[in-house]
């Protein structure tokens, strides 16, 4: 079965964090693309290893990814 999930990458420090919101995991890298990449290894090892159980409770909906403005003092 192909899934279509969502990765947010943000830098930090001298690396990138890359996180899959729908399943709550996460992996970094050193690089935007190592971070993606590390993203999908840690993805595809979930669903080897998890219960359909699990993915089922963990695996939200809809994720919808924005940006906004705000101002601070």
């Amino acid at each position: 079965m192909t899934r279509h999930l969502t990765a947010i990458i943000e830098k930090e420090g001298n690396g990138y964090v890359a996180l899959c919101p729908e399943l709550d995991v996460a992996s970094q890298g050193d690089t935007i693309e190592e971070s993606r990449k590390n993203l999908l290894e840690a993805v595809e090892l979930f669903f080897e290893t998890a219960s359909p159980e699990e993915v089922n409770q963990r695996l939200h909906g809809e994720i919808y990814v924005t940006q906004f403005e705000v101002t601070s003092a």
